[in-house]
């Protein structure tokens, strides 16, 4: 293969490790020390974790949430271009502007569907067996050249605008990292034997609805604890999906999977903890709510937890 998954790690660990040192150099800012090692710490985790001993990147991963709950990443000045000088960028440039975004979206379906076979002297275009993410690091390369391209900037420029949003996003970057592990350490900590001996110890699991309510609003709940429905689904699935409607109702697996995971999106646009969703917009864009993200999805998710759990109460027994 010639386009590796691998490969955009290490690009990202390049421009984490570029944003370290352009914090350290960063003499207005505060904690440019701290907030340097962190963007350090955090590229040494892209670019030569596959080489660390995993107990040494658990000590990193530490570390970083250390130097990120002390208040160790802060804002610095990073050289970006004045409000006027962007005000008259975008009236020359207009619909333009969007080209970039549009580049991403697009390039991604294109890689994922139309080159997912293609071969240049007998080796593959893109890895297939991580064909989206390929694809889609592709379009991100082909965005950043059309953006340079379009506003006549070059790419330290980007990087610096880089920079400034990893750090007015700060340790909220990380956290999805972190939680996509999460589901399979308490696994194996056998949260999810715990959890099935509490249900079916203290709930009545001889009604099917009462067993569906139990395992939508679990994953919602979970979800809304460990702030990702990719670690709440192994708990749920191993305390309640499996054992209980799968096991002692005969529900269809896809079908428990499928739903259960939508009652966990739920739960996502409900908490603080799926930072890249409900936290980074806010800082982007710059609202004085912190939680007006979540107050506005409210709404929404409550009735969709309703509607997934009668559509799994109804469906589950269908192949």
């Amino acid at each position: 293969m010639i386009i590796l998954l691998d490969y955009f790690y290490l690009a990202l660990g390049a421009m984490l490790a570029a944003s370290a040192v352009m914090s350290l150099r960063d003499k207005d800012n505060p904690r440019r020390y701290s907030s340097a090692l962190f963007w350090g710490l955090y590229a040494a985790v892209y670019l030569v974790g596959e080489r660390l001993p995993p107990a040494l990147v658990g000590v990193i991963m530490i570390a970083m949430a250390l130097i990120a709950g002390c208040g160790g990443v802060t804002l610095g000045k990073y050289g970006v271009r004045t409000g006027e000088e962007k005000s008259t960028s975008a009236r020359r440039l207009g619909h333009l502007l969007f080209i970039p975004a549009l580049i991403i979206p697009v390039v991604t379906m294109i890689g994922s569907t139309l080159l997912k076979d293609v071969h240049i002297g007998g080796l593959l275009l893109l890895e297939t067996r991580h064909i989206t993410l390929v694809s889609l690091g592709c379009a991100s390369v082909l965005a950043v050249g059309a953006a340079c391209w379009l506003t006549r900037s070059t790419p330290l420029q980007g990087m610096r605008e880089w920079r400034r949003l990893t750090d007015a996003v700060g340790w909220a970057v990380v956290l999805p990292h972190m939680l996509a592990v999460l589901g399979l350490l308490f696994a194996e900590a056998g949260v999810g034997k715990a959890v099935a001996h509490i249900t079916t110890s203290y709930i009545n699991m001889d009604s099917r609805f009462v067993a569906v309510v139990v395992f939508c609003v679990g994953m919602a709940l979970f979800t809304i604890i460990m702030g990702n429905g990719f670690a709440a689904f192994p708990v749920m699935a191993g305390g309640v999906g499996i054992p209980v409607l799968v096991q002692q109702y005969g529900a269809n697996p896809a079908v428990m999977a499928a739903i259960g995971m939508f009652s966990a999106y739920c739960g996502t646009l409900m908490t603080p903890m799926a930072a890249n969703f409900n936290v980074v917009p806010v800082v982007l864009l710059e609202l004085p709510d912190k939680h007006a993200v979540i107050k506005a999805q409210i709404p929404t998710a409550l009735p969709l937890l309703v509607a997934n759990i009668l559509l799994l109460y109804f469906l589950m027994g269908q192949k």
